[in-house]
């Protein structure tokens, strides 16, 4: 005990040891210094002190200890400059040394005898201290160390690592050999990649093959109604026609019965006969039975049959209307109501399909929609279930900012429910501009005059859950079938309340009315896998609006790219919608002269914006002809008024009439006033003996507004903030809800949307598999490259793992928002919720988040063989892919994807090269700490380094103290790394409601 080493001694070691000498050199001291240097102060060698026992726990004073100098026992060392000895730790071997005569070093420390003293012999371990200054201490690798003094070889089956004091037994399936350090992990490995894809494979390949069979299900159900509900409506024209035959015949012969038995004419009145043929008919069946008894057996057994068979097709019809289906005719107010209600998809399908047949049979009735079948239904009180919509403008014009550039000047008119209006004009006239200032779309531009909703001043927006808007780009999912792109539009947008067999009739009708039956269960397709022919896109592109029964419907260039056909199908479908009381307005390019026809409004707009007519079609040529504008025989009229409007087709010279002076003639015709700089050509127009002045009395440096480069700059820069101020008050601002229709709320739309995105990831199988694959490639190639260190605890190799998941993740994340942006931007424009979108992507990515740590870690984790666990590896990697993979989601909506990629690769990078460069800069430090791949590294390093122990102790402490880290601070790594992902998400989310790329 007197030459065991005090408190004070041992802090004396410890504080040099960890200010950075390698514990071969201390500072002078009471007992080795310049004028006393015994034997004792040698390496290997310990002195006694002079007192019988000294105060071990005394940490302030040194004790003297120059007595007795002998070499260190084995267990213990002592370093060079300290006369006494300090216990080996755990996982040391401390023998004592032999000297080797041939190379002078006292084996197997590395300390040499000094010269001098022939006495002098190898004594103990002369240090302890991290693994790169005194390795020889550590118990060896293929070695372990019950004691330090002791020393095995591992036995076959077990694996022993440096520093070791015990063996550990290897895995089953592993090939250990005897005296090896490490158990060779590559068959598990094999297996987890074998086990991981096939589970893949079976989720993908069950999942694909769930929704083909749930698909041909449905279809299967779907014919088999469909074709029910043709022969039930076959079965009843055959009832209604027999049955009126019987009645005519009963009829006929009561008739020639009177006349033969009746001693005097009969004198009944002829209503009168009707009520007496109708109510007697069942009586005179039975009581004129007897009068044909003459009649063969068999003739009186088939007619019985006959009148039987008959009886029970009606009977089967009536039962079926009482299938709660009577309840919910499309023309009526309510829906299915009360009694049992279809549940299965072919009760569900029944119930449709015989709902289409009877709307089938009253059309005709109606006979084909002609005049007198429209009148018919246009003044039935039941057809008009939906909200009427009349929008009303005065004066409306639109300005472009900061270039004072007009795109709609002074239109005034209104587009009235039930009918049809067609906004035709030359290229640059602002039809789409016109249409999109009435649905509230019209952004970067100042609007003055009035708009009005059924005559009060109230913003469109309040009524957008009844209003369809068909863009001119057809802004579909092609990764989705027609049916289910149509079906998903109506369960979030139809009303909450409308049962799922009333929602699969809206959306059969669709299908039906747009002529999509051959297609319904086809993928729309996209530029890269084709699809569906264009025309049939275009008609889904409208579908998607009519199915949520709108009572405003605006449509731009629906038939651009369809044929004559298809236009006249789809303008029939728009005709059955304006006689359900729709507002529809269209933009449209030169129609035939059918469809003109089938319009019931014409608005013609100018270049300029300036009205030119709006009106009745039919009295557009009537109109024009007023002016002198006569439409040459075999000539399209739509044709003809915008060949005129471009100035292509000149008035006959008798007229006396400039297409320039159109707009102000209509505004003259209509009592309008005319904006100042069309008064001189107003003038002229109202003085027809003044010369003609083409230039409308606008000087051509009218308007030009001189300004400095700055001024312009200036200019632009403040238009921009306007334009983007205008739009987060687009998007944030509420408007009240006066459609009366209450839509799924967001838990609903939340749940409809994981449907949908499931479908989709479904069939992007290969994608997913690719970026697997790339994991399983990128984990085996740094397993191989940054194998884990003993001596740096792995940090290498889990900085490239760092780099790799971080910029694979987020690259895959990309594709989450920019692939399908438009389609998200016309989905909120109608109504549909922002929040469930964005949660249900990201439930979707969890599934990629939870599979790809596994993924990766099944070659990177048993190529490096960390002491870490499996467990606490894949926790810290699932903690930074869910990170990460937000910061994507915040790079995709913010950038355009070409640089959203460069960010995702330069992100990661830059961030973890100033995450472990921060040693000598303290503002480096203080950076990183921002930085996500700080928090992932040192979860990393902790979990790594609380596996080591003993003799390890100095290493571990000296490492974790150059890296800033705490080895108590797992916890709170991991939750860093959550809340940043929190955080971008909630940026992510911010920037997607909030902004709108061009």
């Amino acid at each position: 005990m007197q030459r065991v080493c005090t408190a004070a001694e041992a802090i004396f070691y410890f504080d040099t040891i960890f200010k950075g000498s390698n514990g071969n050199t201390l500072k002078p001291n009471r007992n080795c210094n310049l004028t006393s240097w015994v034997s004792g102060c040698e390496p290997g060698w310990a002195c006694r002190t002079p007192s019988n026992e000294p105060d071990l726990e005394n940490s302030q004073v040194i004790p003297s200890r120059t007595n007795s100098c002998q070499p260190c026992c084995e267990g213990f060392f002592c370093p060079r400059g300290l006369t006494c000895m300090i216990p080996c730790p755990l996982g040391s071997h401390c023998p004592v040394a032999k000297l080797n005569d041939q190379t002078g070093i006292c084996e197997p420390y590395s300390y040499q005898l000094p010269p001098g003293k022939q006495n002098h012999t190898c004594g103990g371990a002369n240090v302890w201290a991290d693994v790169h200054s005194s390795g020889e201490v550590f118990c060896s690798a293929g070695s372990y160390c019950p004691t330090t003094v002791q020393k095995e070889l591992c036995s076959k089956g077990h694996y022993c690592r440096k520093g070791s004091t015990s063996e550990k037994r290897c895995f089953k399936l592993t090939s250990c050999n005897a005296s090896t350090s490490t158990q060779d992990l590559h068959a598990y490995g094999i297996m987890l990649i074998v086990a991981t894809v096939t589970l893949l494979l079976i989720i993908y390949n069950c999942s694909d093959q769930v929704l083909t069979t749930r698909e041909r299900r449905l279809a299967k159900a779907r014919e088999a109604a469909a074709r029910s509900a043709r022969e039930t409506a076959k079965a009843r024209k055959r009832w209604i026609a027999a049955k009126n035959a019987a009645k005519k015949h009963a009829s006929e012969l009561q008739s020639h019965i009177s006349q033969k038995f009746s001693f005097k004419k009969s004198t009944k009145d002829p209503e009168e006969l009707k009520i007496l043929d109708r109510t007697r008919f069942e009586a005179d069946e039975d009581s004129y039975a007897p009068a044909y008894t003459s009649a063969s057996s068999e003739s009186l057994s088939s007619s019985a049959a006959s009148k039987g068979q008959m009886h029970e097709i009606e009977d089967d019809i009536e039962k079926h209307d009482r299938f709660d289906v009577s309840s919910h005719d499309r023309k009526s107010k309510g829906h299915t109501t009360k009694g049992k209600q279809p549940h299965t998809n072919s009760q569900i399908f029944k119930y449709a399909y015989a709902e289409l047949e009877k709307e089938k049979a009253k059309q005709e009735e109606n006979k084909d929609l002609t005049f007198s079948g429209v009148v018919s239904m246009a003044t039935n009180p039941e057809i008009r279930k939906r909200p009427l919509i009349e929008v009303s403008f005065k004066d409306l014009t639109l300005t472009l900012k900061g270039k004072d550039k007009h795109l709609l000047r002074c239109v005034t008119g209104k587009i009235k429910p039930g009918r049809i209006t067609a906004v035709m004009g030359p290229s640059g006239a602002g039809k789409t501009t016109f249409i999109s200032a009435l649905a509230g779309k019209a952004m970067g531009c100042k609007m003055t005059g009035l708009i009005l909703i059924n005559g009060k001043n109230e913003s469109i927006r309040s009524y957008r859950k009844i209003i369809g808007y068909v863009p001119q780009d057809d802004i579909v999912h092609g990764n989705l079938t027609v049916e289910e792109n149509l079906w998903f539009n109506a369960k979030c947008r139809l009303p909450a309340h409308l049962s799922k067999p009333d929602k699969v009739l809206v959306v059969e009708r669709v299908i039906e009315a747009l002529g999509l039956q051959m297609v319904r269960d086809s993928l729309v397709g996209t530029v890269e896998k084709r699809g569906i022919s264009g025309g049939q896109r275009k008609r889904v592109n409208v579908g998607l609006e009519m199915v949520m029964e709108p009572s405003l419907l605006i449509l731009d260039e629906p038939t651009s790219g369809l044929d004559s056909a298809s236009s006249l199908q789809l303008l029939r479908a728009l005709r059955h919608e304006a006689l359900e009381g729709v507002n529809i307005c269209m933009v449209l390019h030169q129609p035939s002269y059918s469809l003109f026809q089938m319009f019931d409004d014409l608005v013609l707009l100018a270049k300029g914006g300036f009205t030119v007519y709006h009106g009745s079609a039919k009295k557009a040529e009537q109109y024009f002809a007023g002016l002198g504008i006569h439409v040459p025989d075999r000539v399209n009229p739509p044709d003809h008024f915008i060949d005129i409007l471009e100035g292509i087709v000149k008035p006959s010279q008798s007229s006396g009439v400039n297409y320039k002076e159109l707009p102000v003639r209509w505004m003259l015709h209509n009592g309008y006033p005319v904006p100042p700089e069309l008064q001189q050509t107003a003038a002229r127009i109202s003085m027809p003996s003044a010369s003609p002045d083409l230039s409308d009395g606008i000087s051509p440096h009218a308007g030009i507004d001189e300004r400095s480069f700055a001024g312009e700059l200036w200019q632009d820069v403040r238009t921009t903030v306007e334009i983007h101020r205008d739009t987060i008050r687009h998007n944030f601002l509420k408007f009240k809800d006066l459609s009366s229709r209450r839509t799924p709320g967001v838990l609903w739309q939340y749940r409809y949307f994981l449907g949908r995105l499931g479908k989709q990831r479904m069939r992007e199988a290969k994608v997913q598999a690719t970026d697997y694959l790339i994991l399983l490639l990128a984990g085996a190639c740094l397993g191989t490259i940054g194998k884990t260190g003993e001596e740096n605890f792995g940090a290498i190799g889990y900085t490239y793992t760092i780099i790799a998941v971080s910029l694979l993740c987020k690259i895959a994340a990309l594709r989450s928002f920019s692939l399908d942006k438009l389609q998200y931007l016309r989905e909120r424009a109608s109504g549909m919720s922002s929040l469930a979108y964005f949660l249900a992507k990201d439930t979707i990515d969890h599934f990629n988040t939870v599979i790809k740590p596994l993924v990766y870690l099944s070659m990177f984790f048993f190529f490096t063989n960390p002491r870490s666990s499996f467990a606490e590896n894949y926790v810290v990697l699932l903690c930074l892919v869910y990170c990460v993979t937000g910061i994507g989601y915040a790079f995709a909506i913010f950038f355009h994807p070409g640089s959203a990629q460069l960010w995702s690769v330069l992100v990661p990078v830059v961030l973890t090269l100033v995450a472990t460069r921060t040693q000598d800069n303290e503002v480096l430090k203080n950076i990183s700490n921002l930085c996500y791949p700080k928090w992932a590294l040192e979860a990393f390093v902790i979990a790594n380094t609380e596996k080591y122990y003993g003799v390890w102790l100095i290493t571990r402490c000296g490492a974790l103290s150059k890296s800033d880290y705490n080895l108590h601070e797992w916890t709170l790594c991991i939750g860093i790394l959550i809340l940043t992902g929190i955080i971008s998400r909630l940026i992510a989310f911010f920037g997607m409601i909030t902004f709108r790329k061009k």
